[in-house]
């Protein structure tokens, strides 16, 4: 019968292991509530209680800091990474592979970081393929920290601290990295104090706007601001004069260079992006919409080359005066 340890084929098992409570109890303990969620303020890890410690110990606010690229960017490649080397951009270190052969581009590598004083490391083949994220790097690799982007009224104020009329040059839209380069080259060629950029739908300061730049971006800002329009509305209230690159302006670039007060006082110019020009808001906000005369049919320049052509005529005309 059942439960008849004696019957045949019945084993008896004896255990001396220590008996667990049922799963109930545990369940029921782990639901229990652990009391109200404490304020911001009172855990040690959040911001809230850092500010609250820095008032109640009469500490003044830390100042704010400059909006930084995304995150460190790579290089990748032998001849990528000597060219980047040549053009200034600023590597913090170079990684060769363990192995990898010194050929003349590692040894240019090893020179120009030398003189620089770029770091050098040895890492594994596949310490640098995690590195580069997998990127085919030909064992050799260099890393670019976050661009330290200056705030939009920094470039008022450097042209005033050097006597001069400001002149800055606003980027609508513009995507590609190599343009935000080439008008950065073309900013510190003819004198502007500095590139303005939006912080959502266009290019950053990446290796490829540095390489394009020849070492111009080390010498001239680029700003970032959360919204071109209201950044444009405060250039103005600061007394700036702010002319929109367009096919259809109003304005043709001769006669902006003619005018003695639009070529002398404080200007920004906007240039927008290739084929879709300037967004309707910036457009709206623009004093004066100016066209760049052409003797064929072609739509429309690239925007480096328009921004450079713009630039150039300022300068002649801020120069003649």
């Amino acid at each position: 019968m059942a439960g008849n340890s004696k019957r045949k084929g019945a084993v008896r098992k004896d255990s001396n292991k220590a008996r667990t409570a049922g799963s109930g109890g545990r369940v029921r303990r782990g639901l229990a509530g652990k009391g109200p969620t404490p304020k911001a303020e009172d855990r040690v890890y959040h911001k809230a209680h850092k500010r609250k410690q820095a008032a109640s110990s009469g500490g003044s606010k830390p100042p704010a800091k400059r909006r930084s690229g995304a995150e460190t960017e790579w290089i990748a490649g032998r001849n990528a990474v000597v060219e980047a080397l040549r053009e200034g951009v600023p590597v913090s270190t170079v990684y060769v592979a363990d192995g990898a052969e010194r050929d003349n581009r590692i040894k240019e590598v090893f020179r120009i970081a030398a003189d620089r004083g770029v770091g050098l490391s040895e890492v594994g083949r596949g310490e640098l393929d995690r590195l580069t994220g997998g990127a085919v790097h030909q064992g050799v690799a260099a890393r670019i920290p976050a661009y330290e982007y200056a705030t939009p009224m920094s470039l008022v104020e450097r042209a005033h601290d050097a006597g001069q009329a400001p002149l800055i040059v606003v980027l609508d839209q513009v995507t590609d990295p190599r343009n935000l380069g080439a008008i950065v080259r073309s900013a510190a060629a003819f004198g502007a104090h500095g590139v303005l950029i939006g912080e959502r739908r266009t290019a950053r300061m990446t290796a490829a706007a540095w390489k394009t730049s020849a070492g111009a971006a080390a010498r001239t800002p680029v700003a970032q601001a959360v919204n071109l329009t209201r950044q444009l509305k405060e250039y103005q209230e600061a007394g700036c004069f702010v002319v929109g690159l367009a096919a259809d302006g109003d304005l043709s670039l001769p006669d902006l260079a003619a005018d003695p007060d639009l070529a002398t006082d404080p200007l920004v110019v906007v240039v927008g992006a290739e084929g879709g020009g300037l967004s309707r808001l910036v457009s709206e906000t623009c004093d004066r919409l100016v066209g760049v005369p052409m003797a064929t049919t072609v739509e429309s320049l690239n925007a480096g080359v328009a921004a450079s052509v713009a630039l150039y005529a300022i300068a002649e005309a801020r120069s003649s005066r």
